[in-house]
């Protein structure tokens, strides 16, 4: 594909003899249609995409990252919990709060590695639980 400026004249028009300076023996060759390569296209392959991938799922994460994230996980929960006692309190309870309780629900499931963090998980877990069958939602 050609790319011509507005004129319709090339932006750029290759020069057929080879440049020199004063000084130096450098040059550049001409290129010629025989001397120029032509590369097979290859596709690439999948499996090295996947390997990848499960090389990266099969690396051990960091305990105190894993300890953050069960936190964060856990303090999302009771804010929830926390949105679900003011909306009853105030007689609004809306199904988007029913939802977002039982995603907070979904994620306390995986263990942190510290034991009495994942017993304060499980009693969050089952507060989040009930609340949930008392929706009529679980």
């Amino acid at each position: 594909m050609r790319i011509t400026g507005p004129n319709g004249t090339t932006l750029g028009t290759p020069t057929t003899a080879t440049r020199r300076t004063s000084s130096s023996s450098f040059s550049l060759p001409e290129e010629t249609a025989s001397t120029s390569e032509t590369r097979a296209t290859a596709a690439p392959k999948a499996s090295a995409n996947i390997d990848a991938l499960l090389a990266l799922q099969g690396i051990e994460e960091d305990p105190a990252e894993r300890r953050r994230r069960s936190v964060k996980r856990g303090k999302v929960a009771l804010d929830v919990l926390d949105d679900l006692k003011l909306g009853l309190l105030s007689g609004n309870l809306d199904a988007a709060t029913v939802n977002r309780l039982r995603e907070a629900a979904a994620n306390l499931k995986s263990s942190s590695g510290d034991p009495g963090l994942d017993s304060v998980l499980s009693d969050i877990e089952l507060r989040v639980e009930v609340e949930l069958a008392k929706a009529g939602q679980f």
